[in-house]
């Protein structure tokens, strides 16, 4: 049985971490998916207000957004990407909110393509 609040550390090669949880009723079988992939790692590419990568999980959209919030965690269906949005956006197509940055979400502004990110439970 997943918890309702999953703690998370956020690894960015030469820029340190940052702190999030996953939030299970905000897209219960994306949290749940996502859970089950743990750790997750790659190389990030950044968008308007965000960055993303590719992550082993299929999942389709479930009540999917647009207008994103700064501190925002999401899984984009249409690219299978985590995503961490570090200002306000709005996104081409609905990604799926799942969680959100905890600590030092300020760090994120200084990823640049390219970098490599690791996502992992904490206890």
């Amino acid at each position: 049985m997943v918890t309702s609040r999953i703690k998370i550390k956020i690894s960015v090669e030469k820029l340190g971490e940052c702190k999030g949880e996953l939030v299970l009723f905000l897209a219960p079988r994306t949290v749940n998916a996502i859970v089950k992939a743990l750790p997750l790692e790659g190389k990030v590419a950044t968008g308007k207000g965000n960055i993303y990568f590719s992550i082993p999980v299929k999942v389709g959209v479930e009540k999917g957004k647009t207008n994103i919030k700064k501190g925002n965690l999401a899984y984009w269906p249409q690219a299978n990407a985590f995503c961490i949005f570090y200002e306000d956006s709005t996104t081409y197509s609905p990604v799926n909110i799942i969680g959100k940055i905890t600590e030092n979400l300020e760090i994120l502004k200084h990823v640049k393509n390219g970098n490599m990110v690791k996502v992992e439970k904490t206890a």
